[in-house]
């Protein structure tokens, strides 16, 4: 099943970039968001692929609205997609945007594909097989590091579309050092800790679940030692994440 995901989220990635190409017409949602055409386009293949891949198992689609919680609240497992994550990036053209699919069971991810079409591209975790970064048609490489450690300074990652000065007051409130800012967008923040390219990705900022699960499952199943501890839990009543700190093996309360 998980080549079948990834391959379903490179041929969502591929019509992206038919667009990508061309001059982007912007809509903008209810929540001030921008859509563009690639977001739709890309979650039609997506939700379709899966329905023919696991028919039985629901999909919650960014683009496609979530369910009452008392409808949801029962399900053992549901697929969770952001069909392009990081529109603004998209739209400023700068190639840091993501397709996410998540397969969901209980609270967490236990399967994640995340792909960047612009650079061809592929983060997948699973955890039975663990984390791998494939780049263009190179053999995939496992990603196996470790958890951030208190003592040692921090290379954070920081948002290109939402970074402010707050978050290293933050991390020193908290005793944490920063010794350098790793500029990011979309999901792409997570896989950078999960491959070791960061340390810690503090989030002070809204996101949504469909924002996290796939590149979540990346980072959880990147351990050198096992399943890596992450703060963020799925299907809540609310699909709102809270502020996070992802990189430590521990809670960490950053609000």
């Amino acid at each position: 099943m998980l080549n079948q995901v990834i391959k379903t989220a490179e041929e969502a990635g591929q019509k992206i970039l038919e667009f990508y190409e061309t001059d982007v017409e912007v809509i903008t949602k209810e929540d001030d968001s921008p859509l563009t055409k690639a977001d739709l386009a890309a979650h039609h293949i997506i939700v379709n692929a899966l329905k023919e891949i696991d028919p039985e198992t629901p999909v919650i689609s960014e683009e496609s609205g979530i369910p009452d919680y008392e409808e949801r609240r029962s399900w053992e497992s549901f697929w969770l997609v952001d069909p392009l994550d990081g529109t603004k990036e998209f739209i400023k053209k700068n190639g840091e945007f993501t397709v996410n699919i998540a397969l969901i069971k209980g609270d967490k991810p236990v399967l994640g594909v995340v792909y960047v079409p612009a650079f061809d591209v592929m983060y997948y975790g699973d955890e039975t097989i663990g984390s791998y970064k494939r780049e263009g048609d190179n053999k995939a490489v496992k990603l196996e590091t470790e958890t951030f450690q208190r003592s040692e300074p921090a290379r954070i990652v920081v948002s290109r579309s939402h970074g402010d000065d707050s978050t290293q007051k933050k991390l020193s409130e908290l005793g944490i050092e920063v010794s350098e800012e790793v500029p990011s967008g979309s999901s792409i923040k997570f896989c950078l800790v999960a491959e070791g390219k960061a340390d810690l990705y503090p989030r002070l900022g809204p996101t949504m679940e469909w924002d996290t699960a796939a590149a979540d499952a990346v980072y959880r199943y990147s351990g050198k030692n096992g399943e890596k501890y992450s703060p963020l839990s799925y299907n809540k009543e609310t699909f709102k994440n809270p502020y996070f700190l992802l990189g430590m093996d521990e809670f960490v309360d950053v609000k």
